[in-house]
């Protein structure tokens, strides 16, 4: 992060060390203002009409210039955001987000500004996001072409890695920083997950059986003794190299990586267990590690016909004729 007003630095710091927000969300928030100010220079013509807006530098934005802000700036950048860079309902709640937490640490937690713009900020209707998942047969079909490498090494850690990755809805960065030592009694396994947050995520029979064979040919001489994990390279697996690995398996399996990808895979264990283990949404919740229990409710809308059994089950559901 180059040419960035110290007031920025100082927020995005807030964020990560003090908040505990994750590193890849700080860098969100960063890209989402960065943005905004270079918008906000624009519109204010502290720069030339013809300077490239990504060439806009907002190393000089000031707490002088913050200061005159209202939310018209706020609802300019937003329509900005729709209009220029035809930004999705989703991606636009971001840069809500981003505004309304950078205005709330500047005017609540170092009284820099009298007045906060962002309070009344309101966030795009939502669209309704159906979660893109595997089915259980392409499931399947990705598993079996693991089984088909002919590197036993391989073979071995990349099947457990998808096996937890479609059993246990892990996000990429929870799998590539799991640790030997973090699986407790052969059958729990200890994630940190957003915000830095520990949970604890329960491993079925599959899971259990997978780690258990890859263990027993895992490299003994990795760089990182603790890494459950080991690359080529003898290091603990990056989150770059268990995406590549995935895609080639996607590939062969007639799945598109461009649409299906490690959070896919986090989607497809979410869908199945609701789907087929009449898993209750609180429960899904603490599995996933969602904070609130509304991101976990994108998978109430996915099976329709266990929606419209709910319904047939109801007793009074053969009660027909009001004679």
């Amino acid at each position: 992060m180059t040419d960035i007003p110290m007031l920025l630095e100082d927020y995005l710091n807030y964020m990560e060390t003090i908040k505990g927000v994750s590193p890849n969300t700080v860098k969100e928030y960063f890209l989402d203002l960065r943005t905004f100010f270079r918008f906000i220079k624009q519109r204010y013509k502290l720069v030339e009409q013809d300077l490239k807006f990504d060439d806009i530098n907002i190393s000089d934005v000031d707490l002088d210039l913050i200061s005159k802000l209202g939310i018209q700036d706020l609802h300019a950048y937003i329509s900005y955001a729709d209009k220029k860079r035809e930004n999705n309902n989703y991606t636009k709640s971001r840069k809500v987000a981003s505004l309304r937490s950078f205005f709330d640490y500047l005017y609540s937690k170092v009284n820099l500004i009298d007045k906060n713009p962002a309070e009344a900020l309101e966030f795009p209707k939502k669209e309704n996001r159906h979660p893109v998942y595997l089915t259980l047969e392409q499931s399947e079909s990705l598993l079996n072409n693991v089984l088909e490498n002919k590197n036993e090494e391989y073979r071995k850690r990349d099947y457990a890695i998808i096996m937890l990755f479609l059993n246990c809805g892990l996000r990429l960065s929870e799998l590539a920083s799991i640790d030997i030592d973090k699986i407790k009694d052969n059958d729990t396994l200890s994630v940190i997950g957003k915000g830095n947050k520990e949970r604890t995520i329960f491993l079925n029979e599959a899971c259990v059986s997978a780690i258990k064979d890859y263990l027993e040919i895992r490299p003994q001489n990795s760089k990182d003794s603790k890494a459950m994990f080991i690359s080529k390279r003898k290091n603990r697996m990056s989150n770059r190299a268990i995406q590549h690995m995935i895609d080639r398996y996607l590939e062969k399996s007639g799945l598109d990586p461009s649409i299906y990808s490690t959070h896919k895979l986090r989607h497809t264990a979410a869908t199945l267990m609701y789907k087929y283990g009449n898993v209750d949404i609180r429960a899904l919740q603490e599995i996933l590690g969602h904070e609130s229990v509304s991101t976990t409710q994108i998978y109430t809308h996915i099976d329709d016909d266990r929606l419209r059994d709910a319904i047939k089950s109801n007793p009074l559901s053969n009660r027909v004729g009001g004679n």
